[in-house]
């Protein structure tokens, strides 16, 4: 029969291109202990990476909203307020992890104190640490100010410039606050019902200030609730450096005050808010520029002084260098060196010395064959060559190891380590994370089990022990098996385990993809089966490379190619487009809504696509295509294809 009786607890998940963490969001919610009475809605924003597929596959017991256009927060979360069922309403985010006694937990808290209009609980990022978003105070004017100039972070404990995250409360104590957070946030269906739903006018950050603001006003308290704890990846400080994040923070914020604040407030808020924006702005633009500069200017700036001081030995044998060797010969080898070094991908995360021999050895015989084309008097020195193609090799690769040892940056060199992973789950769990790991991760050192009796595998312990006999410190990342373990052990030992060096991801059953977060200021990573070459640095800037030099040789060479054509224009248009990086030869085939999916690289409009490589094909395997093609990328494939199809460059 079919439950007729209302359920207790409706839960909104609005939901926009993150079908891995909304299928591991729900995993979670559909094992908790009063998962027969609650209700799920999902509001989709418009996605396009099979989240409604993957819906109405894995979880049809879900009520699926599809939206045709990303209408916003806000907006979205009222359309599944406006059909709950539920005694009541719980916003929460796609890119959670609930534990499975929280909804429980939650209800029977508000249950006790019906004074309780809102309720938030202990967040935790990735890594196991606690976001102080969890809690949060009203962001009055003098409140604004402590924030947006930093005295809230620099004394994030005292009772006066931490108001805005409560940093005097104990986190691990059930506190009354003044502002939850929307990535959790139960509220009564009456409340709501009484003081309306979330304002449409916040498109995105500030609905839960606003929100909140109206329960406490309505007389309603709202509860931090630490007794249950959820992972919350992204969190509230996601892209805190970038510019756009401060634009549309405080603009939510001015919002927010010219809404419920005094016109002389809300006066002197805004100009907190536009003065916040200034400050904000104009330090993440500095800090991304020290950040892209410094290394840029640190590195090329000792290679190019190398090369010049590479001249000495002939000088001090008494052979000089003509003029031109200073002013223009010296700088065009470094030139060259550092493109192609560039292009082998040797500045790229990880580094490999392989690849810094390799673009230092193809720079080395282009100029020494453009040497050769050079009038007598400007071909000072071969040995200068050679030796300058050696500098390059072993400076890059003292730099990054000293960039690794000194620094700790993520694009050194540490010639002892490669990935190290541990695993926890049972035996079968264990060979399949371990296949996904190894066909998705390179330079894997070794992998160890816990619990697990293999003779290969170092590392043995029981799972009621394993956090004490661990050596940490000889792992990158820890891998959970949600089959295994159930959420709230996974938040346990993720809170436990204090070894900072530490990643940690979860591996849903059944699942092609492992999720994680390496910090709070990523976007989160998912490991997926087959991921494409393609995605890699210098892949990208190889495609790129060959693309340039296709399209400017097509142009070179039109008044010859002009009789392929029946469309001459389209295809000059096409070369012109492809040389100033509009278009690329080869792209992904796009679907009847001209987009493409989201988990694919990110490049642009083809001339030609994997359809018209294998046009007998039916157009119904588009994304299969797509996925073979980023998946066996190659310069050298891309050049075949487009000289197999070089008649259609017209289109």
């Amino acid at each position: 029969m079919k439950k007729t009786t209302a359920p207790k607890l409706s839960i909104i998940i609005v939901n926009y291109n993150v079908a891995y963490f909304l299928e591991q969001c729900l995993s979670a919610v559909f094992q908790s202990d009063c998962a027969s009475d609650i209700e799920v809605i999902v509001i989709d924003n418009a996605s396009i990476d099979r989240s409604a597929e993957m819906v109405q596959t894995k979880f049809p017991q879900v009520r699926w909203i599809p939206n045709q256009e990303n209408v916003g927060f806000s907006r979205a979360n009222n359309q599944g307020i406006a059909i709950a069922n539920g005694t009541y309403v719980l916003l929460l985010n796609p890119d959670t992890v609930v534990e499975e006694e929280t909804f429980s937990k939650v209800i029977q808290k508000m249950e006790e104190d019906q004074d309780i209009g809102g309720l938030g609980v202990r967040m935790v990022d990735g890594k196991g640490n606690f976001l102080p978003e969890s809690k949060r105070g009203l962001p009055t004017p003098l409140v604004a100010f402590y924030k947006i100039f930093g005295l809230s972070t620099l004394f994030p404990n005292s009772r006066i410039f931490g108001t805005y995250h409560l940093g005097f409360l104990d986190p691990k104590q059930t506190h009354e606050v003044d502002v939850l957070s929307g990535a959790f946030m139960c509220v009564r269906k009456s409340v709501l019902d009484s003081i309306g739903y979330l304002d449409e006018t916040f498109f995105m950050y500030g609905e839960d200030i606003d929100l909140s603001y109206r329960i406490t006003q309505a007389g309603f308290k709202n509860i931090y609730f630490p007794e249950t704890t959820i992972i919350h990846y992204k969190g509230e400080s996601t892209k805190k450096s970038s510019v756009n994040y401060v634009l549309v923070f405080y603009k939510a914020m001015s919002i927010f005050a010219n809404k419920h604040f005094s016109q002389n407030n809300a006066f002197l808020f805004s100009l907190l808010i536009h003065a916040g924006i200034f400050t904000r702005a104009t330090l993440a633009l500095v800090n991304r520029g020290v950040k892209k500069l410094f290394p840029l200017l640190w590195t090329g700036g000792t290679l190019l002084m190398g090369l010049y001081l590479l001249t000495l030995p002939w000088k001090n044998q008494h052979i000089s260098f003509p003029t031109s060797a200073f002013t223009v010969l010296i700088p065009s080898y470094f030139f060259v060196w550092s493109s192609t070094n560039l292009l082998f991908g040797t500045y790229d995360p990880p580094f490999k010395i392989s690849k810094a021999i390799k673009g230092s050895l193809a720079g080395t015989l282009i100029i020494l064959a453009a040497y050769a084309l050079l009038p007598k008097a400007l071909q000072f020195s071969r040995l200068y060559i050679l030796l300058g193609g050696l500098w390059f090799i072993v400076w890059t690769f003292v730099d990054r190891f000293i960039q690794f040892y000194l620094f700790r940056l993520e694009n050194g060199w540490n010639p002892l380590r490669k990935n190290r992973f541990l695993i926890v789950g049972d035996h079968d769990e264990f060979l399949r994370i371990k296949n996904l790991l190894i066909q998705n991760i390179q330079d894997v050192d070794y992998m160890h089990g816990v619990y697990l009796k293999q003779p290969y595998l170092e590392a043995k312990a029981s799972e009621e022990n394993w956090i004490d006999t661990i050596p940490f410190n000889d792992y990158d990342e820890i891998v959970f098996s949600a089959k295994n373990l159930d959420a709230s052990k996974i938040i346990f030992y993720m809170s436990q385990i204090k070894y900072k060096a530490l990643d940690f991801k979860i591996a849903q059953p059944e699942a092609d993809f492992i999720i994680g977060s390496n910090s709070i200021d990523t976007q989160g990573e998912a490991y997926r089966v087959n991921i494409n070459p393609l995605s890699r640095p210098e892949n990208l800037r190889s495609k790129r490379f060959i693309d340039f030099l296709l399209a400017l040789g097509f142009l070179l060479f039109s008044p010859i190619l002009f009789w392929l054509y029946t469309n001459k224009i389209g295809f000059i248009k096409n070369a012109w487009d492809v040389l100033i990086s509009k278009k690329t030869w080869i792209g992904f085939t796009l679907d009847k809504n001209q987009k493409m999916d989201p988990f694919l690289p990110r490049i642009k409009a083809g001339i030609l696509t994997p359809l018209d490589i294998n046009e007998a094909m039916s157009p119904d395997l588009q994304d299969k295509f797509n996925l073979i093609y980023a998946r066996d990328y190659s310069v050298w494939k891309d050049l075949a294809f487009v000289l197999r199809l070089i008649r259609k460059l017209d289109r």
